[in-house]
């Protein structure tokens, strides 16, 4: 009697995969619509904004989408910050899907930047080895120094808001501590590094384009690669399934047997090593050497594109072209337009409000769920 009950029991591994990818693409589609809506809502308060203060909203608004139609550099300057945007964006996507609010892309990109500077311009290596050595050292340091507040979260309960942002300001300060007075020559007017070897220059598009595209380079490659490996990362191996448990319910998945401590060091340390590789980028591919403040603020502005993305891998690069394309676009408006760059930082605005917004309402509903239970 129990052999035929159990017989009776069967399970459909090819409808159940079915359902499993149907699941996502709907999850995929529903993210993607409510990214967009943020955009056009930013856009269209954007609109209304420039009307009140007496702006032509409609030419300013065409020059804005229509810039690209014109100097290849502007493109290549949307490209390059697109680049640094993006790997930002997925660095920080994966502690926030494990709900770690981490803040720590900044110095980790530092870490980066100090790394891969330091190799390139002391150690020569051959053509190829000159750029992936110092790479992988970068996210190496990048790795060890996200496992630091995945560490103080786990063991101590300290706030990763907290010890992210005092992580950044040390790293910095240190960045700045070893520029000044190890790396910048004796005599030097300005504060910066000797330049990377030739060998460590990734090379520009324009050169192999034959055009003038700024200095866009082959680091185009690495938000791609980032995405689809960070994508494959968090679909298809068990730390991702672990990592997207956690966020839905961390106390459900530590009582499911996943060790939640060691997935939430790991978030944090491998979000660490794509955020050093954004620096990786910064310093080999745009400015050649390490100078103060090369982050120009891009760290946290790549929060804004993963939350925008709503920590979706796959919309990452999507949202990161988007902002990338303000910040470029905003100085094209204020020349042709005479739209002062400031309505550029009102979307933006707007932008971080209507994600805020989000962020709370998800909030007050889970807080209801827990209360209910």
């Amino acid at each position: 009697m129990q052999s035929t009950a159990s017989a009776s029991i069967t399970f459909d591994r090819a409808e159940a995969l079915k359902r499993v990818v149907a699941e996502r693409r709907r999850s995929m589609l529903i993210d993607l619509s409510i990214t967009l809506l943020t955009i056009l809502l930013a856009l269209a308060l954007g609109f209304i904004v420039m009307l009140v203060v007496g702006k032509d909203p409609v030419k300013a608004y065409r020059t804005l989408l229509t810039w690209p139609s014109g100097p290849w550099f502007r493109t290549g300057r949307w490209l390059e910050d697109a680049t640094s945007l993006i790997l930002l964006g997925l660095s920080v996507s994966i502690a926030f899907r494990a709900r770690q609010f981490s803040l720590g892309a900044e110095g980790q990109l530092y870490v980066g930047v100090l790394v891969a500077g330091i190799i390139s311009i002391y150690v020569p290596l051959p053509p190829v080895l000159a750029i992936i050595v110092p790479a992988l050292a970068a996210m190496v340091a990048g790795f060890l120094v996200g496992i630091l507040p995945g560490l103080m979260k786990v063991h101590l309960n300290a706030n990763e808001i907290v010890s992210t942002l005092m992580i950044n300001a040390v790293i910095v300060r240190f960045y700045d501590y070893v520029l000044t007075f190890f790396l910048t020559p004796q005599g030097s007017q300005t504060r910066e590094s000797l330049p990377v070897l030739p060998n460590a220059v990734l090379t520009k598009l324009g050169d192999l384009l034959g055009i003038s595209f700024g200095r866009v380079n082959l680091g185009v490659i690495f938000p791609l690669l980032a995405a689809i490996g960070v994508w494959l990362l968090m679909t298809r191996t068990k730390f991702g399934y672990e990592v997207r448990t956690i966020g839905a319910n961390e106390k459900f998945a530590r009582y499911g047997g996943i060790n939640t401590k060691r997935s939430i060091i790991y978030a944090f340390a491998i979000g660490g090593a794509i955020a050093a590789l954004a620096g990786v980028h910064l310093v080999l591919g745009v400015h050649h050497k390490m100078i103060p403040g090369i982050s120009a603020g891009l760290a946290f502005e790549g929060i804004t594109v993963a939350l925008l993305a709503r920590n979706n891998p796959l919309l990452v690069p999507v949202t990161g072209l988007f902002y990338a394309y303000l910040r470029t676009g905003g100085d094209i408006m204020e020349q042709q337009a005479s739209v002062g760059s400031e309505i550029v930082q009102v979307i933006q605005a707007v932008i971080i409000l209507l994600i805020t917004a989000q962020v709370l309402v998800q909030w007050v509903k889970n807080r209801r769920s827990t209360e209910g239970k």
